[in-house]
């Protein structure tokens, strides 16, 4: 098959690389999981095959995500986070001229395709998940997935083995050729210690919290006997996606599509699902991280300082508020008086905007206090609604001066980002069904 060449998208200060294959009918981005590279056309038969079927009748984006293959390389302790991978296949997708596409996640591109199919429902026609789960670690709500004590020999393995087909034994394959065959893929990704910290990062990532929220038509690829995506994790996005369709292959799981049988039926169930997908309605309803500012004591500190000054300091304080939004790219929906609400499609953004607004307030002589979550909203006109909303509102009001209090929920979608929290423990939102589990970001 002949290699088309690589070009290159700029993603924030670095270059991601990419390459299109085909000219069909349907647009699809693939979302790679770790050890798919584009260099593996080159060298990876079973993969270049599926390719091919896949070109029959669909234009294919393929790239390397940020710190692994031909893409720019990033220090051992800065893994790329969710939202970074996020706005590289927006980059990607612009660079090639796409408004909107079909998503395939496969494996830990999955987790990525599902919040940009939720964040930017406007951009994506169809969802394909394929051998993947919303979180891979186990937890006390979640009893499938890699214990703690597998996951930390795991992340060992990687840093004193990796290039030498490490991830073999955690898919169950002891094959010979299929071990020399991930040593390779292991090979074209990057260097250990890298690849360590991005295996963390994997391994802290949890989607569920926006799983129900995604509206686009989706068909989720299972392996049943899949011993590192667990057949309850990819049920639970058959269970929870509305409308998803499921398909299941069953018998051993091989790697990225590794014989011509499977292969073929991938491409086939692929063409079936995307061709017959109808034109998506402009979205109602979004998936934003919603941020709350407050003016701590703002009657007392008007009485102190009088009219003219406090309406001097408001105008200050918002005009530092809209450079900040400006800056981390989040979008001003109203301003409530002594504060505002802003939403952004990126949750660590949001919290480093967030930082740097309490940051610029104390220059003022002000303090304000700060909260964000991440859930679907209700669209109506340039305001939001919706539940999403009233947590972060409620969130907001239990921070203190200077503080910016997060819940559960944006904590899980930042990791890797090296944002770190102090537990807040589980609070009474008013008027906000539950309980919910709130977090301080640590200056």
């Amino acid at each position: 098959m002949e290699v088309p060449e690589t070009r290159f998208a700029q993603s924030g200060d670095l270059s991601i690389a990419y390459r299109v294959m085909g000219e069909g009918g349907v647009d699809i981005v693939h979302v790679p999981g770790l050890l798919n590279t584009l260099e593996l056309i080159k060298s990876d038969a079973a993969l270049s095959d599926l390719y091919q079927r896949l070109t029959r009748f669909a234009r294919l984006i393929l790239l390397d995500k940020r710190g692994t293959g031909l893409s720019d390389r990033l220090p051992s302790d800065a893994p790329p986070t969710l939202e970074e991978r996020i706005d590289d296949i927006r980059a990607v997708m612009d660079a090639v001229g796409l408004d909107k596409a079909v998503l395939l996640g496969v494996a830990d591109g999955g987790p990525v395709a599902m919040y940009f199919a939720a964040a930017h429902p406007e951009r994506i026609t169809a969802l394909v998940l394929r051998a993947t789960t919303p979180r891979l670690r186990q937890a006390p709500d979640w009893p499938w997935g890699l214990p703690p004590d597998a996951a930390a020999q795991m992340i060992g393995d990687v840093e004193r083995e990796w290039g030498t087909g490490v991830v073999a034994r955690y898919w169950g394959l002891e094959d010979e050729a299929e071990i020399r065959r991930i040593a390779h893929m292991e090979a074209l990704v990057g260097t250990p210690r890298p690849v360590a910290a991005l295996f963390r990062t994997i391994l802290d990532t949890d989607v569920r919290d926006i799983v129900e929220t995604i509206a686009t038509p989706t068909l989720v690829v299972c392996y049943p006997e899949h011993p590192f995506w667990p057949r309850e994790g990819q049920h639970y996005l058959v269970e929870n996606i509305e409308g998803a369709r499921a398909f299941e292959f069953s018998g051993p799981i091989g790697t990225l599509g590794d014989t011509p049988t499977e292969s073929a039926a991938l491409a086939e169930l692929y063409e079936e699902h995307l061709t017959g997908v109808r034109p998506t309605p402009e979205p109602d309803r979004v998936l934003k991280t919603v941020l709350f500012t407050d003016i701590v004591g703002s009657t007392e500190k008007a009485a102190e300082v009088g009219d003219r000054r406090w309406h001097e300091l408001l105008d200050a304080h918002d005009a530092a508020i809209r450079r900040e939004l400006g800056r981390f790219r989040g979008q001003e929906v109203k301003a409530t008086g002594d504060g505002f609400l802003a939403a952004f499609d990126g949750p660590a953004r949001a919290i480093r905007c967030a930082q740097a607004i309490s940051e610029g307030a104390q220059g003022l002589g002000l303090e304000i206090r700060a909260g964000l979550h991440t859930g679907e909203c209700e669209l109506r006109g340039d305001d939001l609604a919706g539940i999403a909303v009233h947590t972060g509102a409620r969130v907001a009001a239990l921070a203190g001066p200077s503080e910016v209090l997060v819940t559960s929920t944006v904590r899980d979608l930042v990791a890797g980002s090296g944002i770190e929290f102090t537990d807040r423990g589980r609070q009474d939102l008013k008027g906000v069904p539950g309980e919910w589990h709130v977090l301080a970001v640590r200056p």
